[in-house]
């Protein structure tokens, strides 16, 4: 079905940062694409939950690693919708470790989904953006990809590779009207972080001056205004949603 709506593009959107931005982005009016890899349950409660907002909405399973299957992942999103409006290139992983630990596999699947999953969405997206001279691509980094992180070398090097990946393609895609953008979060509670110990929770905890951890919902306001024409003029920047963790 081809609707008018305009169309988001959301990788690992079926839980965490990546839900909180599908539904934000389904309340400004946004059809809404996700990409998932193993939790179909999870993917599916996105899907309802967005459609509760009067849009339409399709999960696809796709490794955002795989070069192919992203790129069938794009024309899935083409067929059915018409148009991609948005990109987030949200999907990440870790393999925390310290460097003299850390397995090749470890630090090869952290650069793949992370890494070069951003570039494959934007590869196979872009070209469709372009013919309508118009798009945003916003790409979640972190602020450990600004500061580093002990045991978190892979993790670190891919989002600060985002945000180099962010500058590159924002020069490239501003003449055809298209603006880049990464988002840098902090601290914020998902199930990525409440699988820490408490003893590193308190340490982060002191570390920001806000002395609180982020919401996804935070996170996702920041996405939602990005989206939106009211950042038009902006691009090729990093906004870090990390209550002054890094400043």
């Amino acid at each position: 079905m081809v609707d008018e709506k305009r169309v988001a593009f959301v990788t690992g959107g079926s839980r965490g940062i990546g839900r909180a931005i599908a539904v934000r982005l389904a309340k400004d009016g946004f059809n809404i694409a996700i990409t998932y890899v193993k939790d179909d349950k999870s993917a599916e409660e996105v899907v309802e939950e967005v459609k509760k907002h009067g849009v339409d909405a399709l999960a696809i399973k796709c490794d955002v690693s795989k070069y192919h299957e992203v790129e069938k992942a794009v024309e899935k999103v083409i067929e059915e919708f018409g148009s991609i409006d948005v990109v987030v290139n949200n999907a990440g992983i870790t393999k925390d470790n310290l460097i003299l630990k850390m397995e090749e596999e470890e630090w090869d699947q952290v650069i793949d989904v992370n890494l070069k999953g951003a570039f494959n969405v934007i590869k196979f997206a872009s070209k469709y953006m372009i013919k309508k001279r118009k798009g945003k691509i916003i790409n979640i980094s972190s602020v450990v990809g600004l500061m580093g992180n002990v045991g978190q070398a892979n993790y670190a090097a891919s989002k600060a590779g985002i945000i180099g990946l962010t500058k590159s393609v924002a020069k490239e895609l501003a003449s055809r009207g298209i603006t880049v953008n990464a988002v840098a979060p902090g601290f914020i509670e998902t199930d990525m972080t409440n699988v820490l110990k408490e003893d590193i929770k308190e340490a982060m905890l002191k570390s920001i001056p806000l002395k609180r951890a982020g919401k996804p919902e935070e996170v996702a306001e920041v996405v939602a205004f990005l989206a939106s024409s009211a950042s038009d003029y902006i691009t090729g920047q990093v906004i870090n949603v990390d209550g002054g963790m890094v400043m």
